[in-house]
């Protein structure tokens, strides 16, 4: 398995929370969208999952925005996936 194999099922698993409201934004980014992204999007990904799960939910589901500004910008990305505007 390669390097680049072995990153994607490790950021995988990360993106398994364990809430289905963030298993069903972040699972499916990870699947397609993820591998498409440029490096600097990439490791906005993985900053943002770093993130507490509380603080996640509140994010995706609106109620809050995130202080950093590259986190916000992977919660817009993905919030525009599945609600484009």
């Amino acid at each position: 398995m390669s390097d680049k194999e072995t990153e994607k099922k490790r950021l995988w698993w990360h993106s398994r929370r364990g809430m289905l409201e963030l298993d069903v934004l972040l699972v499916p980014f990870i699947e397609n969208v993820y591998e498409t992204l440029s490096a600097e999007d990439q490791a906005r990904y993985r900053k943002l999952l770093t993130c507490e799960d509380a603080d996640m939910f509140t994010w995706f589901m609106q109620k809050d925005r995130p202080t950093d500004p590259d986190v916000a910008y992977m919660v817009d990305m993905i919030l525009n996936r599945v609600q484009p505007k």
